[in-house]
């Protein structure tokens, strides 16, 4: 059924975003922190990619599954999509607090499963969430939005690690065993675990549900009312269907992420690896190099995530996109060749333009085409795309970096470059999609929910 949506006001969209800061905190910690944690515990460079397999497992399983229930679940009190990433907040909160006291590099792996089994039941109910409240001529708007606080969050977490290095490092520095987790970098994860409650809970608080359709409640009294074993069943018979059912433009898609996320995850595994490499820097300065890579490059998103919106209306989505791509391929490129501590923070400008652009308008364009009564488990499908690459690059990259690239962080990153090029070439072959979901009528205009 075809929906007219009302208008949102600024402070509206901005409010049901600001839960990502919190679970972009903790996804920062985990693109930063979490790898020189499994150094710090004893893990090689080879071991690094297989060790961060949760990720993708648990996305492929979980955040589908939960989308697709999301999707037949309504309550006058909670809502449709809110239980599911306030329970999830809670999980990652509660991880993140015990991360940093893991005694052993088994204990901190299975940590990191846990965490992401918090973080993937939270985020793609969450942009389901979002896309079901925007009409067509805001859903940019409020992808990018949210672009803006996956770019705050990420600087947070970032700075937080430098910072907290700098201000309560340097005796530790001394006197801290090389295969202990540093006491300075226990801040970090407290913060992350206040944040990634208190910042769901504004949104939950703020931000009122849109109620299902008649026909939606009577599709859901249908699905409630069928034995325990067909419900269970539900959920994965609807991915299969709707995989059947998914758009060319998905397709597609999932060509150009197989090669961008494979080459973000190489980015995330292998940029502190990289510093004790080119910069001969010992394990605490590469992880403080990295977070101002990070903080960098989301700084930059954090600026330019709105301005792309205009940008995306002008020129299309495709084209913003697909420039992002290159923009990071060119980044990925040339920071082995820098090796001044400073002049190697300027490529991360490129490469937090492609972020923003990443995290924004691919959403945007799939959120337009598919059903709003499947939104759920689409954006759930979407996150498909994104783990299986990154399950393939944990299960791949190992013997790849070890027999073919020298064993070498510096062939690691250069590689990903890359990989961020092809993405580009393929991402030309992208058709701007049409909306399914709302009629070419006026919207109205006003503050409605």
């Amino acid at each position: 059924m075809k929906i007219i949506k009302p208008r949102l006001t600024f402070w509206q969209i901005f409010n049901m975003n600001v839960g990502f800061l919190g679970i972009q905190f903790s996804f920062g910690l985990q693109q930063t922190a979490v790898n020189p944690i499994f150094s710090f515990l004893g893990a090689n460079h080879e071991d690094l990619p297989i060790l961060n397999i949760a990720g993708p497992v648990t996305g492929l399983i979980v955040q589908p599954i939960i989308g697709a229930i999301s999707d037949k679940t309504w309550s006058p009190r909670w809502g449709r999509r809110k239980p599911f990433f306030l329970i999830g907040a809670l999980i990652g909160s509660l991880c993140l607090f015990a991360f940093p006291f893991s005694p052993a590099l088994w204990f901190a792996v299975g940590l990191l499963w846990i965490l992401d089994v918090g973080n993937n039941m939270a985020m793609e109910p969450y942009r389901a969430f979002v896309g079901d409240k925007l009409n067509d001529k805001q859903m940019s708007f409020g992808y990018q939005m949210q672009s803006l606080f996956v770019g705050a969050g990420i600087v947070l977490a970032n700075a937080s690690i430098f910072l907290f290095q700098d201000w309560f490092g340097g005796a530790e520095t001394v006197t801290e065993a090389a295969d202990s987790i540093p006491r300075w970098l226990y801040y970090s994860f407290f913060i992350g675990a206040i944040l990634s409650v208190t910042t769901i809970l504004w949104s939950v608080l703020r931000t009122p549900e849109i109620p299902p359709s008649y026909e939606e409640m009577e599709e859901m009294k249908v699905h409630n009312a069928k034995p325990l074993k067909d419900r269970i069943r539900a959920p994965f018979l609807e991915i299969v269907e709707a995989i059947k059912d998914m758009p060319n433009f998905m397709w597609k898609l999932s060509g150009v992420y197989l090669f961008q996320w494979y080459a973000l995850f190489v980015y995330w595994q292998f940029i502190a690896p990289l510093f004790r490499e080119s910069m001969n820097f010992d394990q605490s300065q590469a992880l403080s190099q990295a977070a101002k890579m990070n903080t960098t490059y989301n700084v930059t998103t954090m600026v330019v995530a709105l301005a792309l919106v205009p940008l995306a209306v002008r020129f299309g989505g495709k084209k913003v996109y697909t420039a992002s791509l290159f923009l990071t391929g060119i980044a990925m490129l040339s920071i082995p060749y820098i090796d001044d501590p400073m002049l190697v923070l300027f490529p991360m400008v490129l490469f937090g333009i492609g972020w923003a652009a990443m995290m924004g308008i691919p959403y945007s364009m799939v959120s337009k085409i598919v059903p709003q009564e499947r939104r759920g488990v689409y954006m759930g499908i979407l996150n498909m795309m994104i783990v299986i690459p990154m399950g393939i690059q944990t299960l791949s990259f190992g013997p790849i970096v070890k027999n073919l690239l020298g064993n070498s962080a510096i062939n690691a990153i250069l590689f990903g470059g890359v990989f961020f090029v092809i993405a580009g070439l393929l991402a030309l072959r992208l058709k701007e999609p049409k909306s399914v979901n709302e009629e070419d009528a006026p919207i109205p205009m006003g503050g409605g929910h």
